[in-house]
């Protein structure tokens, strides 16, 4: 597992989520759209695939686990943030092998790179709470 070769395929899952929230379709037609960038980006397809597909089946439960810890609903919150807080959650309930910080550490990443000017902050707040209590375990050791 080469972390610059994840954080490539979180960039381009974070595309490809946008563009499936702007105009759906299903997680294969999306996936198809993006893959070849990913070929050429050198990314971990494998690790994008899965999170293309995991956002894509796990939506209803990401925004109600999210929803506590928003300030309005997931449909007000920015498409890029959006897409961003889903896979980060995605991550930290259904990737435990990826640390909680290593998730939060990318989406802020990746939505500093796409996002508002301040979007980070925003899913920085979001993902700090939702770490601190879907990997309680994790969350206390670190900050020990």
């Amino acid at each position: 597992m080469d972390p610059v070769l994840r954080s490539r395929a979180r960039r381009r899952a974070l595309q490809a989520l946008y563009a499936w929230q702007m105009s759906g379709g299903t997680a294969e037609s999306v996936i198809a759209q993006f893959a070849h960038e990913q070929v050429h980006e050198i990314a971990d397809l494998a690790y994008f695939e899965d999170l293309v597909r995991g956002v894509m089946k796990h939506v209803g439960e990401l925004d109600a686990g999210l929803a506590p810890y928003l300030d309005r609903t997931m449909e007000e919150v920015d498409p890029i943030e959006r897409a961003s807080l889903r896979i980060a959650a995605y991550e930290l309930r259904h990737r435990i092998d990826v640390p909680y910080r290593v998730v939060i550490n990318e989406a802020i990443s990746t939505t500093k790179r796409f996002g508002s000017e301040h979007g980070h902050t925003f899913v920085n707040g979001v993902l700090d709470h939702a770490a601190a209590e879907w990997r309680t375990a994790e969350f206390d050791a670190s900050r020990k």
